[in-house]
């Protein structure tokens, strides 16, 4: 199996200015900030990073820290956009800020799979707030939109208000996304393309646990059950573990194989306008026909 880099190139809301040395710098619609970033392991173009505000980490392994801010930043976040969705950014205890500015390649591609579709459906897992389902629903998709957080799935709610898409014909569920695949598999339900990228752990919403490695297999054997002949894809993000983009790359080839079409597996990057490099984010694999 070949693997692919799908590349993020800068927007006039976002782009990746300049890394090195750990870290990162990014602009935000008016704003910059500086995040942590282990893998820029080269020197930055400039010494001199003029920033909003830095995520500053915390000493333990899992993610903590806090904001630290320069200058002035609304607290309540500011409108962002690509293509037709609108989506609020604003600085999030996890470090990012409301969205995963390197899955707009995805989102391009997904649509392309649409094309032509006629009526599609598409099921969105792990949704967050809801950029990938508005890039979707404004392509002519009927959209499911499932997460486990209340307070994600209101976000995504108030971002289709805010790209005037809240009267699409979208399903906004808070739900354990395995147990609700599972569910939909019992029901006979088929969709046209499914979107996931689960977390490394996570809880659904009346306590359920989820651990990647152990819940992963299970879930794209569901969603298998999820795709027939007419279906167009599938595709799979893992952040923030130590799994190979080739091994997410062969359990979908062993689940999905019988559907003929094509299996690819890489890595999402996001090029830096500085010089140009590529900064890898995340892992993917995909099924498309």
């Amino acid at each position: 199996m070949s693997l692919l880099t799908l590349i993020g190139e800068p927007w006039a809301d976002y782009g990746l200015v300049d890394s090195g040395h750990g870290r990162k710098l990014e602009r935000y619609g008016p704003y910059r900030f500086i995040r942590p970033e282990p893998q820029a392991m080269w020197a930055p173009a400039s010494a001199d990073w003029d920033a909003h505000g830095e995520f500053v980490p915390g000493s333990d392994e899992e993610g903590g820290g806090r904001w630290r801010f320069d200058k002035p930043v609304p607290h309540e976040g500011w409108p962002l956009r690509w293509q037709e969705a609108r989506f609020t950014a604003q600085t999030t205890p996890f470090r990012h800020l409301g969205f995963f500015p390197d899955m707009a390649p995805v989102w391009s591609w997904m649509r392309e799979r649409l094309d032509g579709a006629g009526d599609p459906e598409c099921l969105n897992l792990f949704g967050y707030t809801g950029v990938g389902t508005l890039a979707l629903s404004a392509a002519g998709a009927r959209m499911v939109h499932v997460d486990a957080s209340k307070k994600s799935v209101e976000q995504a709610r108030a971002n289709a208000e805010l790209s005037g898409m809240a009267n699409r014909p979208i399903r906004w569920l808070v739900e354990d996304a395995s147990k609700f695949t599972a569910r939909e598999v019992r029901r006979g339900r088929r969709y046209d393309g499914i979107l996931l990228d689960p977390p490394k752990f996570g809880r659904g919403p009346t306590g359920e646990t989820w651990r990647l490695e152990e819940g992963l297999p299970g879930l794209i054997a569901d969603c298998r059950r999820l795709l027939d002949d007419r279906s167009r894809f599938l595709f799979l993000t893992v952040y923030a573990v130590r799994m190979s983009a080739l091994a997410i790359g062969e359990l979908l080839r062993q689940e999905l194989g019988d559907l003929g079409g094509t299996i690819e597996a890489g890595e999402l990057g996001v090029r830096e306008e500085a010089r140009g490099l590529v900064l890898p984010t995340a892992i993917f694999a995909r099924w498309s026909r």
